[in-house]
């Protein structure tokens, strides 16, 4: 009984050693700030501006382009992932839009993007 009771023991600290280790390992970043983005989408490219407001995981923002107009945007940062969506107007139709990337460093970021299910490219951004 004793020597089930010390390899549960020793499971359980490797256990809680792994799980910390995991989560220290991802970077925190506070992507608050203007981007610019670069987008390529099979219909072109464009180079909208991005505004981001980041509190904890929740982000909030505008997103601002020739192509997708202005939009205010929710979502997400987790560690370096980050993801977020706003609905465009595309010649009087609502179009959700999703940005999802990775947070590469405080000043950069790239990923994919997806316009109503219909259209799909990526994207890299630049902190101003």
């Amino acid at each position: 009984m004793r020597k089930m009771t010390r390899a549960l023991f020793r499971f359980l600290v490797l256990f809680v050693i792994a799980g910390a280790a995991a989560h220290a390992g991802q970077a925190k970043f506070d992507v608050t700030g203007t981007w610019t983005f670069e987008v390529t989408t099979a219909q072109g490219a464009g180079t909208p501006t991005v505004t981001l407001k980041q509190d904890g995981e929740t982000l909030t923002g505008h997103y601002s382009s020739g192509t997708l107009g202005e939009a205010d945007l929710t979502g997400t940062v987790k560690g370096s992932d980050i993801r977020f969506t706003f609905t465009a107007d595309l010649q009087g139709q609502s179009a959700p839009v999703s940005f999802t990337g990775t947070i590469e460093s405080a000043t950069a970021m790239k990923g994919s993007l997806d316009i109503a299910s219909m259209l799909t490219g990526t994207f890299t951004g630049k902190k101003k």
